[in-house]
């Protein structure tokens, strides 16, 4: 923490990403209105000191949806980078540890997986079981471990020739005990530092599905599917879509120089 205190890229995304936290986990108490409820008399109202952000074509608060659409926003985030760094984990381990048929197996099929163009699989797949924030979380995260699998093994190949590993060996450890207590922990800096550009990526991938209408589905708030509802009322309505593309923008702004900052930590540690 103090690293990151001192390092004002590390600081200035870390502030941002708290302050995100903070507003998701507190919506019921900072949400000046109900994000469903819908006011007739107030349609297309634009901001003010009653509406800070303006409502929508339903008389919906924008401000309380925004406040709510940033829960859906950051657990699809943080779901999806969990599910994809435990694959990529997993078989990126595998793979530098045992090297061999499985490496060969398990790095063609990476590569497979990595010719493919991954918002159209997304895409795909969404289009055949049905757009919901479940399906998205783990669709996301079964199409975003590539990367983390290959920075695990490229580690782990580097460090499995290492005299402690000889010492863990000599001593009777297990190969499980290896991987999962020597190999992973020395191994794991430059997966934080994906994970956590990984979060910005996925919120993009979220907004971008609720904004075709494949994410998210209404009335439940995301940023995705306000841009949607607000691209139909632009000439009248811009802060539909000016408020929730400044929230993501901030938001995967925030997320890449949180990561850009820890990588510079990890960096300069490793010297």
């Amino acid at each position: 923490m103090k690293k990151i205190l001192e390092n004002k890229l590390a600081f200035f995304g870390f502030v941002i990403v708290s302050l995100l936290a903070a507003i998701a986990i507190l919506a019921p108490l900072i949400s000046p209105y109900d994000p469903s409820r819908i006011d007739i008399g107030n349609i297309l109202a634009s901001p003010s000191r009653q509406h800070l952000f303006g409502t929508d074509q339903l008389g919906r608060d924008i401000f309380s949806r925004m406040i709510y659409g940033s829960r859906i926003s950051l657990s699809i985030g943080f779901v999806s980078v969990g599910i994809a760094t435990l694959i990529g984990v997993c078989l990126g381990s595998l793979a530098g540890y045992y090297g061999g048929k499985a490496d060969t197996v398990i790095s063609r099929f990476t590569d497979m997986m990595l010719c493919f163009p991954t918002i159209f699989l997304i895409l795909a797949v969404i289009s055949v079981i049905g757009p919901n924030i479940y399906n998205i979380m783990i669709i996301i995260g079964m199409t975003g471990w590539m990367g983390t699998a290959r920075l695990i093994r490229a580690e782990i190949l580097s460090l499995k020739k290492r005299e402690f590993i000889e010492a863990a060996r000599a001593v009777g450890a297990s190969n499980f005990r290896i991987v999962t207590k020597h190999l992973i922990p020395n191994a794991i800096s430059p997966v934080i530092v994906s994970a956590t550009l990984g979060v910005a990526a996925a919120i993009l991938v979220e907004s971008s599905l609720s904004f075709l209408g494949l994410g998210v589905q209404p009335p439940t708030p995301s940023w995705g599917n306000m841009l949607a509802d607000g691209k139909s009322v632009l000439g009248v309505g811009w802060w539909l879509m000016l408020f929730p593309g400044l929230s993501i923008l901030i938001t995967v702004l925030g997320y890449n120089l949180l990561g850009e900052g820890i990588r510079d930590l990890t960096r300069s540690r490793s010297k």
